[in-house]
């Protein structure tokens, strides 16, 4: 049951959020007007600039938290989550019908891209779902509501919505390329994690070094990435050479091989000691009542010690996959590619479109990622409570 406290913190929440939503959308710039990719550009602000779309968007947000505020949690709740929903179509429709006007008649390398009071407009909606689902009570809201957003940007972005948007004009340019670095990347992390799972599995065998494995494991975790990714490769290259029939088995210094090496290495920690957790979790009484019913240690392991702590686990394999799609990123830097490929790209080429190219998909997997498995663990949890 809902605890009044908990109904006045999240509409005070919800209150803040909109607030600073009206703040980004009336004080901050939403858009950037430039010559070309390369400059910054001078910014458009809402007052003057925009059609209707911005300042509906407005009214639906603070009718949002008028609803909100209701007595009728559930209600309110789902009321809010569908007006926040249109506001945030308005709030895209505005900004790429405006973009898409300023660019017209100027020289194609013209730009106009979304500026900080869009960016921190949508981050502040973004708050406010979260709140509104959570007062609406309903598990399965939360995935709608993003399923319904990237829907509506995937339908409206194919119908042209967002042409004049400089992201959108990176996108269409690199699309191709965009596929490939995102197939990459996951093969790259799931690939690694893979990797950690196993060699935390074999470090848990060994029971007599589990004092070397703990430091081990956590003095890698002060090595700087790059460092560890250097050496890796100076590493690679000195065993190719020793042992040529590895080059001709298709091995390389540079590319994916040092990358999950490497991205394994750091994961290692959280699932080594996920998993050291898990086989802890059952008491001393249902490990004795395991034994007394003839329960091999084999058997114990699969029936008692792994059950038990399954949620343990979970967690661990959640933190080290997110931690994972995070890490691949550097795997560019030995040409492993990715969508760490993408982003020095544009870091390269002083395009900051281009970057949020690349790092906007990596956010995108981690939350995906976190969110499906923290939901695999909650589950876990109760099937085990």
């Amino acid at each position: 049951m809902r605890t009044a406290r908990g109904t006045d913190s999240g509409r005070i929440g919800a209150i803040l959020a909109a607030i600073a939503f009206l703040a980004s959308l009336y004080g901050l710039p939403l858009l950037r007007l430039a010559a070309n990719r390369l400059v910054v550009g001078d910014p458009v602000f809402a007052e003057g600039n925009f059609g209707m779309e911005i300042h509906a968007a407005a009214g639906l947000v603070v009718a949002a938290v008028l609803i909100f505020g209701g007595r009728r949690a559930n209600l309110g709740g789902a009321g809010a989550v569908t007006l926040l929903l249109t506001a945030v179509a308005l709030l895209a429709l505005g900004l790429g019908a405006t973009a898409a006007d300023l660019i017209s008649g100027e020289p194609p390398a013209a730009r106009a891209s979304l500026a900080a009071g869009a960016w921190l407009a949508f981050a502040f909606l973004a708050v406010a779902l979260a709140i509104a689902v959570a007062r609406a009570g309903r598990s399965w809201l939360g995935p709608f509501s993003i399923g319904a957003v990237l829907l509506f940007l995937i339908v409206a972005g194919r119908a042209g919505a967002f042409d004049g948007l400089s992201l959108a004009v990176e996108l269409r340019a690199r699309r191709d390329t965009v596929l490939d670095a995102i197939l990459q990347h996951a093969l790259l992390s799931g690939g690694a994690l893979v990797l950690g799972v196993l060699g935390a599995g074999l470090l848990a065998l060994w029971r007599r070094g589990q004092g070397f494995v703990e430091m081990l494991v956590g003095g890698i975790q002060v090595v700087p990435a790059v460092a560890l990714l250097g050496g890796l490769v100076a590493l690679a290259s000195g065993l190719l050479h020793a042992v040529p029939v590895l080059r001709a088995a298709g091995l390389s210094a540079l590319g994916p091989f040092p990358a999950l090496v490497g991205i394994a290495a750091y994961l290692l920690l959280p699932l080594w000691r996920g998993l050291r957790l898990a086989l802890r979790a059952p008491d001393a009484a249902t490990l004795d009542a395991a034994t007394a019913l003839g329960l091999t240690p084999g058997q114990v392991l699969a029936r008692v010690r792994l059950p038990i702590g399954a949620p343990i686990l979970i967690g661990a394999l959640r933190v080290a996959a997110v931690q994972s799609i995070g890490l691949a990123t550097l795997g560019a830097l030995v040409g492993a590619g990715g969508l760490g490929q993408v982003v020095f790209d544009g870091m390269a080429q002083f395009a900051p479109d281009l970057i949020l190219l690349g790092a906007i998909p990596v956010i995108g997997l981690s939350l995906a990622v976190e969110s499906g498995l923290s939901r695999v663990e909650r589950a876990v949890r109760r099937h085990a409570a």
